[in-house]
């Protein structure tokens, strides 16, 4: 017998496309595609090959879909078009989710909003350009907006300067979260005990996590370290990061990738983000959930985090605004216990990923909602079950 109000909803099938396989984007990923898996979406991701993503998602058991691309647009785009295109047709998703600025031009070209799409840019492409293909690459977002069913932004700054660019989509703000099990706020044996574990002796330390690239302004940080050190006598910055740093200069380190960043959240009297642009750092989530001081230049996402009274500072980016607010808290031992207070609290109270999986769960499942269309309506007049005659 029908039942009134019920309607038969298969289960999704999800592909979510990615370009970078490393960072951030990657990592953001693995986890909102696992957990789209244990909710019983049936999930896959297309991306290159490449570590680390390909190994989360063998190791939290996602299918891979061979797609290959390079960063950043290239004469590869009509190639990469068309793999993406045979990839898609050949897994017929029901709701595509491009992540990052690559994956979001091949896949709006490939699917031109025949398929329901989330675009997610994670920091928007024409930040990371300039000269003419600045305002070329806006010109493209503002066209390629009629092809999201959702433009996904990870902070509200986000999705202010799209707005402001002039592109015009319905936009969705799902704030980026952390593991609050595995970013617990350390305590003070912690700290102690990750210096030791580190290698680290006592004595003022900066550490910067992220990759090793000009959007994360490791470079802008390393011009102002000798003026830190005029400051604080012997402090040190330790850069945490794959990619290759060339000429640190004296009390600069540069000690590679690793998957324990959290002891060097722990170990840090200050953490420094000294970016040149963002969505909304991953990174800086996981240091104020561990409970760190925390010096960040004014990018999109920032101030949400940071923005309150201890939690840390927030400046423009140039070495003397950096020098001045790292050097204070290298200096200060009471401001940086206040502050790390500060950020364990925010992290805690508005900073768990949980929440941005389930707010993302409710997207997906109102944009296919939205694409299937209101349920047919009974003789009698209400909404049926899709299987009633």
């Amino acid at each position: 017998m029908p039942v009134d109000n019920v309607r038969s909803v298969p289960t999704p099938r999800v592909v979510h496309v990615a370009q970078p396989t490393d960072g951030g984007v990657a990592a953001y990923v693995a986890r909102l595609a696992g957990d789209q898996a244990r909710r019983g979406v049936e999930v896959a991701v297309a991306c290159p090959s490449g570590e680390p993503l390909g190994g989360e998602l063998d190791r939290r058991g996602i299918p891979r879909l061979a797609w290959s691309a390079g960063r950043g647009p290239s004469r590869r785009l009509a190639g990469e078009v068309a793999a993406l295109s045979a990839v898609l047709r050949e897994r017929v998703p029901d709701l595509v989710h491009l992540h990052s600025s690559t994956a979001g031009l091949a896949g709006r070209l490939a699917l031109r909003g025949r398929t329901a799409t989330l675009f997610q840019p994670h920091g928007w492409s024409w930040l990371a350009v300039g000269g003419a293909l600045a305002p070329a690459t806006r010109g493209w977002e503002r066209w390629a907006g009629r092809w999201a069913d959702r433009v996904v932004c990870v902070s509200e700054a986000e999705r202010e300067l799209a707005e402001r660019a002039g592109v015009r989509s319905r936009f969705a703000v799902v704030r980026n979260g952390v593991d609050l099990a595995r970013f617990p706020p350390a305590t003070a044996e912690e700290r102690l005990a990750a210096r030791a574990a580190l290698g680290l002796s006592a004595g003022p330390l900066a550490v910067c996590v992220g990759r090793i690239a000009a959007q994360k302004g490791q470079d802008l940080l390393a011009a102002a370290w000798p003026r830190v050190r005029q400051r604080v006598p012997g402090a040190r910055l330790e850069l945490v990061g794959g990619g290759e740093f060339r000429a640190p200069g004296e009390g600069v380190r540069h000690v590679g990738a690793t998957d324990d960043v959290r002891s060097w959240y722990a170990a840090a009297d200050v953490v420094v983000f000294p970016s040149r642009w963002e969505g909304l750092s991953l990174a800086l989530l996981e240091a104020c959930a561990t409970g760190s001081s925390i010096v960040a230049t004014d990018v999109a996402g920032v101030r949400e985090i940071l923005g309150g009274s201890q939690r840390g500072a927030v400046v423009p980016a140039g070495t003397a605004s950096l020098v001045d607010a790292v050097a204070r808290r290298l200096a200060e031992p009471a401001l940086v216990e206040t502050e790390r207070a500060g950020t364990a609290a925010f992290a805690a109270a508005h900073l768990d990923e949980q929440v941005t999986f389930e707010q993302m769960n409710a997207l997906v499942t109102t944009v296919l909602d939205e694409r299937r269309g209101p349920p047919p309506v009974s003789r009698r007049g209400r909404p049926t079950s899709r299987s009633e005659g």
